[in-house]
């Protein structure tokens, strides 16, 4: 008699757990916000750097009127715009692409590029597959480190 009052219970405890997470929507949501084998520019990537995987994640806030220095990138990496727009342009193509908030973009790999700001603040979240001791970004000659 006990062993059905204790799976009664359990199944009661179980049905109200379920309900509970019925009321709420109970079930998490997965957005894909990126899916890429290129970078923004539709240059393929080749590889992720030789050695042990480290994944970086930054934030970056980005002044309002500004432009980043020219740089490069070693390793596939990817930004989300959390808020203000980002346009994204190619040094030697002049070839332009702007992200506003919400939206997320595949960095390109070794060619140079840099972001620029319009009226106010970009703050954006970029995460870098790289190694260990691996710079995640490189400035070109004549451009300060960011």
């Amino acid at each position: 008699m006990r062993r059905l009052l204790f799976w009664s219970a359990v199944a009661l405890a179980a049905a109200g757990v379920t309900a509970a997470l019925a009321r709420t929507g109970g079930r998490s949501e997965t957005k894909i916000l990126l899916q890429r084998t290129a970078s923004w520019n539709d240059v393929p990537y080749i590889a992720y750097p030789q050695g042990q995987p480290q994944l970086t994640t930054v934030r970056i806030t980005i002044p309002a009127h500004s432009s980043l220095p020219w740089h490069t990138h070693a390793m596939p990496n990817a930004a989300y715009i959390l808020s203000g727009h980002l346009t994204v342009e190619e040094r030697d193509t002049g070839r332009k692409a702007t992200y506003r908030a919400g939206e997320a973009f595949a960095e390109s790999v070794g060619n140079v590029h840099r972001g620029v700001t319009g009226n106010e603040p970009a703050v954006v979240i970029v995460t870098y597959a790289a190694v260990p001791g691996q710079k995640l970004s490189v400035p070109i000659d004549g451009e300060e480190d960011d």
